[in-house]
């Protein structure tokens, strides 16, 4: 089927570009947006999934003590980047984007420009198969950058200007989404931990990810040092990061990035539960088909959040980064689910002792 897009030179295969990863139905393509201060986040997530027919997006805000969501769903049709009330607008591809949110009825407005200022990062490959089966295979590009604009949300209005770090992450590719596949059941066993930091300071981002199996060993990691935008090349290093957990939870007490030879301790100063832009959700999954179109609103009390319940059990946090060469601010990404031995979590659900 041609949509308008074909026009673009743009194709990567005989294809047109409606035909997505040889037809897989997990097969996915989105934009994820951050902001934050240190005392006050927000997020957006919109993604497209041609061979299920969905596109979906959520814009989320929290401060240190609630958390409010706003989640449209829709049929796909050709290559949008807005549904709902969500809209993001590409003003210079990989520099400068634009997103506007227009849902009053759940209490959330915006008008925000994000600006590219450090070179922008293609982590390594991520694959995985369950068995003979494709689990994941994605490209994830990260940028960190500054926003100005506004948000209107139940938490007030918020002036946002360059004082406002945040990070743009485009992936693409094959992950778990939307309604189980048919089949036999998952020979994988059910354990995933991903820790993902990108992280601003004056002069440069620093960015660590990795994906570890239960012993703490890297089954996807990289760690780098990105330049301000036109100033030199990425320089990636080896790196490891210790993380402790809060007692009872799997989210985050503290943490360490052994950056190379530079030490970077990790202060948390906020939580925001990635549900809140459809990860994991019980309801507001990516991917899920509603039946149709979709608008829907939700609130959360951070204080009475069930940490071990598995919609909860994703979050970002603000850290402040400390270093002998400098402060700086950014999130620590933790997915934990089943055991991780670093962590001393030995259960599918267990919090840390």
């Amino acid at each position: 089927m041609l949509i308008p897009e074909d026009d673009f030179p743009l194709h990567q295969s005989a294809e047109p570009l409606s035909h997505v990863m040889a037809g897989h139905p997990n097969a996915y393509d989105r934009f994820w947006f951050n902001g934050y201060d240190e005392s006050f986040f927000f997020a957006l997530a919109l993604g497209l999934y041609p061979n299920r027919g969905v596109i979906d997006a959520a814009f989320s805000v929290c401060d240190a003590t609630s958390q409010h969501s706003v989640f449209a769903s829709d049929t796909l049709v050709g290559r949008p980047t807005s549904v709902g009330p969500i809209r993001i607008e590409i003003v210079e591809p990989l520099r400068v984007n634009r997103i506007v949110v227009d849902a009053p009825e759940q209490g959330l407005r915006a008008q925000l420009e994000y600006r590219q200022r450090f070179v922008t990062h293609e982590e390594p490959r991520q694959t995985m198969h369950d068995g003979p089966r494709l689990f994941m295979d994605v490209t994830r590009a990260t940028q960190l950058g500054t926003w100005s604009g506004w948000i209107e949300s139940p938490l007030g209005r918020r002036e946002i200007d360059a004082a406002f770090m945040g990070t743009k992450d485009r992936s693409w590719g094959v992950r778990p989404i939307g309604e189980p596949l048919p089949g036999a059941p998952s020979t994988r066993a059910p354990q995933l931990c991903f820790l993902w930091t990108p992280l601003n300071f004056e002069d440069r981002g620093v960015h660590y990810m990795t994906f570890d199996d239960e012993h703490g060993q890297a089954l996807s990691r990289s760690g780098a040092i990105l330049p301000l935008d036109s100033e030199g090349n990425i320089q990636r290093v080896s790196s490891t990061l210790d993380v402790r957990l809060r007692k009872g939870t799997r989210w985050l007490e503290r943490a360490t990035l052994h950056l190379g030879e530079e030490d970077i301790a990790l202060e948390p100063l906020l939580r925001f539960q990635m549900r809140g832009a459809g990860y994991a959700h019980p309801t507001f999954a990516h991917g899920t088909w509603h039946g149709g179109a979709l608008l829907q609103g939700e609130s959360l009390d951070l204080a009475e959040v069930p940490p071990l319940e598995y919609p909860n059990l994703h979050v970002q946090h603000v850290v402040r980064a400390v270093s002998s060469s400098g402060n700086g601010l950014g999130v620590l990404e933790v997915l934990m689910v089943g055991p991780y031995a670093p962590a001393g979590l030995t259960g599918l659900f267990d919090g840390a002792p």
